[in-house]
């Protein structure tokens, strides 16, 4: 840091630079919980949907060995787009799932199971829930750099300019304090010696 200069402007300025750090400090940690809280929000929305997953993914499982017949069900339609849109989370612009969409493909219905429909639908679900678990795994990468920038900070005020900003503080106080005391005393010795004057000459 800079060597300070020890005056008084430069004693308002740092008391001044004091201000505005304390100032800032609670908002920095208010956005650091509002990131936690989000990144705590994200990941339990992951959790459910990879449960809500894994508990259809087992129950297809049991129908498709039911009935038994191979069908490559993905071949029947193609993920047409992924739709999103921008949000907001702190300051930092996030990703939102929208929705998702999906172009058939013509097949004929007696060359199929009749289960194939619900089959098709079963699996853009799949589709659209692992499509909707990318976009929160984005978002929380986000919040997550979003928050380290965050804490850099708060322990950029917190440990090094607030204390150092105090400590020039202090370092003025009693500079000037100094150059206060030495003022006083120089001048009662140059009073001292006015009055010792006159009564020389008086004599």
């Amino acid at each position: 840091m800079a060597k300070i200069k020890l005056t008084k402007n430069e004693f308002k300025k740092q008391k001044d630079a004091l201000k505005r750090y304390t100032r800032y400090l609670p908002t920095l940690e208010l956005k650091k919980q509002q990131l936690l809280s989000e990144i705590r929000r994200i990941q339990d929305e992951i959790e459910k949907l990879k449960k809500q997953y894994e508990s259809m993914k087992t129950q297809l499982e049991k129908w498709v060995a039911v009935f038994g017949e191979d069908v490559d069900i993905g071949s029947l339609f193609s993920l047409q787009e992924i739709e999103t849109e921008t949000g907001n989370i702190a300051g930092s612009d996030i990703p939102l799932f929208k929705g998702i969409s999906f172009e058939d493909v013509d097949y004929d219905l007696m060359e199929y199971p009749f289960w194939v429909d619900e089959g098709i639908e079963t699996i853009k679900t799949f589709v659209a829930m692992n499509a909707e678990i990318d976009i929160l795994k984005q978002q929380e990468e986000i919040i997550q750099e979003e928050l380290r920038t965050t804490v850099q900070r708060i322990n950029l005020f917190d440990k090094i300019l607030i204390p150092q900003t105090r400590e020039n503080l202090r370092k003025i106080r009693i500079f000037l304090g100094d150059q206060q005391t030495a003022s006083v005393v120089r001048g009662k010795i140059a009073k001292s010696k006015l009055e010792k004057k006159k009564m020389e000459e008086a004599v």
